[in-house]
């Protein structure tokens, strides 16, 4: 317990303040979560849990949890999109944590339900509109306004509440993505990466049958920001018209799709001002290459409530946390826009780049999965262990 629990009022339920509220509600402090929506719903895609992100979940008892609504990857494939040629292999299934694929609707219950039980309070239908960090007072629409000893602003890639942080603007990347689920599929739980000139499509499977597809092209127009924009299953198909036909064949089973916008937030310096503290895509929004975005804000509900236990005042805690977590985030969101560059090569650049990671798929796999070893075997559970 500690020293004195706090009062902490999570805006968002979703996987980062779902985890948030689950550490700190397990550390003792009397934990409130504020969503938006009328009810928790099958929201989303699949999403990939890597090995860092169940590190902290298997700390928290929920590994059992996660094997009934997961299916454990075992590798991943990058492939030549124009002829459907497997380019490597390289396996998931060797580390000391388990690598999952799942539906973000399970991971969010799952999250939630444990949350609850740990004693947080999940008020939905509570839309956020804006915070005074000083006082630590929340403000809804239509809603009595809330105060906290703390605000842990986790409400995703459209904050409202990160500008009372940073008033630092997004810029457009010049990418599109599309994401859609594909009912009945039989394949193998392996994550196959289709790689074209400015292209790329990410397949897995998901429990249930289902094919998680997320599909990225580069484009000079802007298009809206936030996964869910309805769009046309023809516009995607016409993107990838020169694809195999494998993956052609999965794009002609969409049936419905949402587009998004992709942008780069710059992380800030400071993520936190007097009782308000930012955490997940809110402090730090990772491009959609590296499967990080959920996995890094599991992570920060771990650090978050390590932070705040012990002596201090609470903004040097809130210091030390955005300390922590700076240098982590920051190579990771630079990883995740190395790797949209690196599957969208063309031309020469395209074939010597597909050679190499063909000769290390035979000779030195091991190095593959090495080279991630910063990012998948760090568990920040033992880096930070709870007192």
């Amino acid at each position: 317990m500690p020293a004195t629990p706090l009062r902490i009022a999570v805006a968002g339920a979703g996987i980062g303040g779902l985890s948030a509220a689950l550490c700190l509600a397990r550390a003792g402090h009397h934990v409130s979560i504020f969503e938006r929506a009328p009810a928790l719903r099958e929201i989303g895609a699949g999403i990939q849990i890597t090995p860092n992100g169940a590190a902290v979940l298997e700390r928290l008892d929920l590994g059992a949890a996660l094997d009934a609504a997961a299916i454990r990857a075992r590798a991943v494939v990058p492939t030549d999109g124009h002829d459907g040629r497997a380019i490597a292999r390289f396996a998931l299934d060797r580390g000391r944590f388990p690598y999952r694929f799942l539906h973000r609707a399970d991971l969010v219950a799952l999250l939630a339900r444990a949350a609850t039980e740990a004693g947080a309070a999940l008020r939905t239908d509570h839309m956020v509109t804006g915070a005074d960090p000083v006082v630590g007072r929340l403000s809804f629409a239509e809603r009595a306004d809330v105060e906290a000893d703390l605000v842990v602003a986790a409400d995703g890639l459209r904050s409202v509440l990160r500008h009372a942080v940073t008033e630092a603007a997004a810029s457009f990347t010049g990418q599109v993505a599309w994401r859609a689920v594909i009912e009945d599929v039989a394949a193998p739980p392996e994550a196959r990466i289709w790689m074209l000139p400015g292209r790329h499509v990410v397949t897995y499977l998901l429990p249930g049958g289902r094919l998680n597809l997320v599909a990225v092209r580069e484009q000079a127009d802007w298009a809206p920001e936030g996964w869910d924009h309805e769009d046309d299953p023809d516009i995607l198909r016409a993107a990838f018209t020169d694809a195999a036909p494998e993956l052609a064949e999965l794009l002609a089973r969409v049936t419905r799709v949402r587009r998004w916008g992709l942008f780069r937030h710059p992380v800030p310096e400071r993520w936190h001002a007097d009782r308000l503290v930012l955490l997940g895509d809110a402090a730090h929004l990772t491009l959609p290459f590296l499967a990080q975005g959920a996995n890094l804000a599991i992570e920060d509900g771990w650090a978050l409530a390590r932070a705040l236990e012990g002596d201090g005042d609470l903004d040097s805690k809130l210091r030390r946390y955005a300390e922590l977590r700076g240098p982590r985030v920051r190579r990771a969101i630079a990883a995740a826009q190395a790797n949209a560059r690196n599957y969208h090569l063309s031309g020469v650049a395209r074939r010597v780049a597909h050679a190499g990671l063909g000769a290390i798929g035979r000779v030195a796999p091991a190095r593959f999965t090495a080279r991630m070893a910063w990012l998948h075997d760090h568990d920040i559970t033992s880096e930070w262990p709870a007192t």
